[in-house]
């Protein structure tokens, strides 16, 4: 399994804060029988500001994670990305060897829990002429998609792909993650599962658990979610999604019920 969307470096961000906890969720991870960890630490986002979030920086970081991970014998092979926090400057920095995956062909991008900004549809659009395809990070945990679930179409219509938290569908992040996260899954408007974990107890990886869930939401189709899609994205590889308008009736009728179940 491949787990895209975590915060394994040490000391980098609001992630791992040291190397025994660092290798901690590593010997967790290989338990769950992940064999690759894409890192995304966070890029430009107001939680680093003042921090070198940079590819010199984080390159060395992981080197040195991956060595003691290899001494331990866990037998995971660590990935270097970020988790890019959105602002209309995206365009101007695509050269950014951090910024993006698969030769420059992905990127995840992450907004504020309660706004998406309206600049983000022409951002977006101007990266998928460039060639790289948009991956919004978590948007289970946006309040504006917890309720419209619409906003989750629009970007998988206009080229994007969806990443869940795993755990979201865990309940680890709150109810209306949860909720929100399992109707992404069974519409199947998720393409990529990740655990973003950050520590080794209260968020630690817990892809096994999210994919069982999975499993029993979408069936063998679970398993693109952890091994073919983010391996495509690792290779920058397309990635085709049909998207089913069928499920949109029954979708409203669950979103009216997210809504009426946050006023009580």
């Amino acid at each position: 399994m491949i787990d895209f969307h975590n915060h394994i470096l040490p000391n980098m961000d609001d992630g791992s804060k040291s190397l025994e906890m660092s290798l901690s969720m590593l010997r967790s991870a290989a338990e769950q029988g992940i064999t690759d960890i894409v890192n995304t630490v966070h890029f430009q986002h107001p939680k680093v500001d003042g921090k070198d979030i940079s590819f010199e920086a984080c390159q060395p970081v992981l080197n040195a994670l991956q060595a003691e991970s290899d001494k331990a014998g866990f037998g995971i092979k660590l990935h270097l990305g970020a988790e890019v926090f959105y602002l209309p400057n995206l365009l101007d920095i695509t050269d950014n060897p951090l910024v993006t995956f698969g030769g420059g062909k992905y990127m995840l991008i992450e907004f504020l829990t309660h706004h998406i900004p309206s600049t983000q549809r022409q951002v977006l659009f101007d990266l998928k002429m460039k060639g790289i395809t948009p991956i919004i990070a978590h948007p289970e945990r946006y309040r504006p998609v917890q309720e419209d679930m619409e906003l989750v179409r629009r970007w998988i219509r206009s080229g994007c792909l969806i990443q869940v938290d795993a755990g979201s569908l865990t309940g680890a992040l709150g109810k209306s993650a949860q909720h929100t996260a399992t109707e992404i899954v069974k519409l199947d408007l998720c393409q990529v599962l990740g655990s973003d974990a950050h520590d080794d107890h209260h968020r630690n990886f817990v892809i096994s658990d999210a994919l069982q869930i999975c499993e029993k939401l979408i069936g063998n189709r679970a398993q693109t979610l952890v091994e073919s899609n983010p391996l495509k994205v690792l290779n920058g590889e397309p990635i085709v999604i049909d998207l089913d308008e069928d499920s949109r009736p029954k979708e409203k009728f669950y979103m009216k019920w997210i809504r009426k179940s946050r006023k009580k």
